[in-house]
C-alpha cells in the first residue's frame, strides 16, 4: 500500500484522507539541497527510526532501529557520505536526528536521492511527525502521531510515499478517525 501525498497538505492511506505538512518550498520535480521543497515522485519507505527513550517501536513490517543521541544525517553535497546517516559530531554539515521538539521521535527515511546519490539533489527526506500546527517542513512529509502510527502499522516493505505534483488534485476518501472530520470542512 502507498501513501499518496497532495498539495497543499493532504495524504491518502487505505482510503482515508489525512492532513500532512509539506515543505515550505512546495512540491517540486527539480528538488535541490536547501530549497525546502518536497520532491515529487515515488519514494520507498526504507525503514523506521525511533526515539527509544520516548516510545517503543510501533508495530510495523518495516525494519525498525532505535536512534541514539549521536545520530545525524549528512546534508553537505560536497561530502562523500552526502544523504547518508552519520555519527555526530561530524566534520561536514549534518542534521541532528535526536531532537528535543519530538518531530523526529518517529522517522521513516524515504528512498529519495539514495540510489545513486546525486550531490546537491536534496537530502534527509523523511516521513516524520508533524508539529501540532502542521507548520511546513524543510522538505519532508509530516503526519499527526496517530496517523503516522496507523501508516506504520499497515506499511509493508514494498510501501512507498507517492508525492504528486502541485497540479494534482487529491481524490476523496473516508475521514481519518484521528482527524474526526472531513478535509473539506477545515477550510
Amino acid at each position: 500500500m502507498d501513501l499518496l501525498v497532495y498539495a497543499p497538505g493532504w495524504a491518502l492511506w487505505d482510503g482515508e484522507r489525512l492532513r500532512c505538512a509539506l515543505g515550505r518550498g512546495g512540491i517540486r520535480a527539480d528538488k535541490r539541497e536547501g530549497d525546502s521543497a518536497t520532491p515529487a515522485g515515488s519514494w520507498p519507505m526504507r525503514r523506521l527510526l525511533y526515539r527509544p527513550d520516548r516510545l517503543a517501536a510501533p508495530a510495523t513490517r518495516l525494519a525498525a532501529n532505535p536512534l541514539a543521541p549521536q545520530d545525524g544525517w549528512c546534508d553537505d553535497p560536497a561530502d562523500p557520505v552526502y544523504n547518508r546517516p552519520v555519527r555526530l559530531p561530524y566534520a561536514a554539515s549534518a542534521e541532528r536526528l535526536w531532537r528535543e521538539d519530538g518531530i523526529y521521535d518517529l522517522i521513516v527515511p524515504l528512498g529519495y536521492n539514495d540510489n545513486p546519490v546525486l550531490p546537491g539533489a536534496g537530502s534527509a527526506i523523511f516521513l516524520h511527525l508533524a508539529r501540532p500546527d502542521y507548520a511546513p517542513t524543510e522538505g519532508c512529509i509530516a503526519l499527526a502521531p496517530a496517523d503516522l502510527i496507523r501508516v506504520l502499522t499497515t506499511a509493508e516493505t514494498a510501501s512507498r510515499v507517492v508525492v504528486h505534483g502541485p497540479e494534482a488534485r487529491a481524490p476523496g476518501g473516508r475521514v481519518s478517525a484521528a482527524r474526526g472530520r472531513s478535509a473539506r470542512s477545515r477550510s
